[in-house]
């Protein structure tokens, strides 16, 4: 396999959406300027049903990588998510059972390949899953793993000091997650394993084991996350339920990228988009020109779309997000829906705007509900054929 060594695009791979580099970026420099075929992967763990654009991040760098002729591995992580990472947690995460990760998996593919080419037959990218060695190491094996760490390294993560000071759980599994992820390392005998900051210190413990059982070296490559650069708060979170999937309707992607906080404007586009740097450079200069972060926020979720959905879907979900939002128009087309209790709080719930009959009515007495434009006054509201129903600005169904 013919490996590209093209300066300006290896200079990219280590600067944009890169936090830090284990051991210098210098020695990453080298082996992706060598000529090497190097093997290169990022894990996930599938605790939810969707990717959401956090991950994304992740997945275009490798998409780089891959162009260049690099071996591509995408770990799913089925043995480690039914302990749960602890990282970056104040309290032990929830463990799925195997039905859970089979349910959370159904989609993974699809939604990677979105940005990964699973297509390419002259440099297939490997989709493993780490059940594959993890379930067949046996007890001896865990102590050999564990014998290479202090309990003093574990309690240096941030979290667990947090939980024994606050006299907090912290259970010995939790101990085994960093031990097992960074056993993938070995298994596949990575030269490169890239990931969020949130996961360093597992990262960490892949290269020491690497050391250990194999006698050579791995990079770490850290990648940015996703974060309020004023606040610090993630915009994307599994754990949290927040984000925007990989997975979303055209119309929800740009509604949902047009409602992320002006200050995050240029990290998103730096992370998550195509766009060369010197095009999002000149959009920065504009912005503290004072360009109006709506008409950049409009250019980024167009190109947003148009990755996962392309060009005329990126147009139609423009076309929708004007007329709902800035004329506040009802859209052309709304999702219908057949009800025969047709109580407004029955079709919030079943067109899915809300989890319950409770929300529904603290929704409507809100004032957060229309019908056929008109604000809904009563909980006790019996819809009819051909009504409209809003809630807040994005979500429209009409009765059948």
């Amino acid at each position: 396999m013919k490996i590209n060594t093209d300066v300006k695009k290896i200079e990219e791979i280590l600067t944009r959406s890169i936090d830090t580099v284990y051991p210098t970026p210098k020695e990453f420099k080298e082996m992706l300027s060598s000529g090497k075929q190097l093997r290169i992967y990022m894990g996930i763990d599938p605790t939810a049903t969707y990717v959401h654009l956090g991950h994304a991040t992740n997945y275009i760098i490798l998409r780089r990588l891959h162009d260049l002729g690099h071996k591509i591995i995408v770990l799913i992580g089925d043995f480690t998510a039914m302990i749960g990472d602890p990282s970056d947690k104040n309290a032990m995460r929830k463990r799925l059972t195997k039905e859970d990760v089979l349910a959370n998996l159904k989609t993974f593919k699809e939604q990677i390949g979105k940005i990964l080419d699973f297509d390419n037959k002259e440099n297939p990218i490997e989709l493993r899953f780490n059940s594959e060695w993890l379930s067949k190491l046996t007890f001896e094996d865990g102590i050999n793993l564990a014998s290479h760490f202090t309990v003093q390294r574990m309690l240096e993560r941030d979290n667990f000091e947090k939980r024994i000071k606050e006299n907090k759980p912290l259970y010995v599994h939790e101990f085994f997650y960093p031990l097992m992820q960074g056993y993938d390392s070995v298994a596949l005998e990575a030269d490169v394993e890239i990931g969020g900051t949130d996961q360093t210190f597992n990262m960490l413990a892949g290269r020491a084991l690497v050391k250990a059982y194999q006698n050579r070296e791995k990079i770490v490559m850290t990648t940015t996350l996703l974060e309020n650069p004023v606040t610090g708060e993630k915009l994307m979170s599994k754990s949290l339920g927040t984000g925007i999937g990989l997975d979303e309707k055209p119309n929800d992607m740009f509604g949902k990228t047009m409602a992320l906080p002006d200050e995050a404007i240029i990290q998103v586009f730096v992370d998550c988009t195509y766009l060369s740097m010197e095009e999002i450079k000149k959009m920065e200069k504009e912005l503290k020109a004072g360009a109006n972060p709506r008409d950049l926020k409009v250019k980024l979720a167009g190109e947003i779309v148009k990755m996962y959905h392309g060009e005329k879907a990126a147009t139609v979900a423009q076309e929708y997000f004007v007329k709902t939002f800035c004329q506040k128009e009802i859209p052309d087309e709304i999702p219908e829906i057949k009800m025969a209790d047709k109580n407004i709080l029955a079709v919030l719930v079943a067109a899915g705007f809300v989890k319950s009959k409770a929300e529904a009515r603290r929704v409507v007495q809100q004032g957060g509900v229309k019908v056929n434009d008109q604000k809904a006054e009563s909980i006790e509201l019996e819809l009819k054929s051909g009504d409209v129903i809003q809630k807040g600005s994005r979500f429209f169904v009409k009765i059948k």
